[in-house]
């Protein structure tokens, strides 16, 4: 019996089109290159605040925001005032497993 042609098949996936929308904006969130080293950084050096970031990534403040907005705005970070600053962590367990995962890959090249 195939999956994709299958009664089976079809409820499966409408059952669980709300999980895989989720996991398809999670990805989505992740697929662009500066999104994904700040998530790699941070799972590397928790907290970092703003200024840290932006001296690292070499990119204008106003950018480096939008794209912590839109990895909050996934659930993938979150961030704790401390002062003046804000420093982000990643929260998502999914993305930290993504991350692992694609990080064993480029280990093996």
């Amino acid at each position: 019996m195939t999956f994709f042609t299958s009664e089976a098949g079809k409820k499966i996936l409408e059952a669980n089109e709300d999980i895989l929308e989720k996991e398809a904006n999670l990805l989505k969130a992740l697929a662009h290159p500066i999104r994904l080293v700040i998530v790699k950084g941070l799972m590397f050096e928790e907290g970092c605040n703003v200024s840290e970031m932006q001296q690292c990534l070499n990119i204008p403040q106003s950018t480096l925001s939008q794209h912590l907005a839109k990895l909050r705005e996934a659930g993938i970070l979150n961030s704790e005032r401390n002062g003046l600053e804000r420093n982000y962590y990643v929260v998502n367990k999914k993305v930290i497993d993504i991350i692992n995962v694609l990080s064993k890959f480029e280990k093996n090249k």
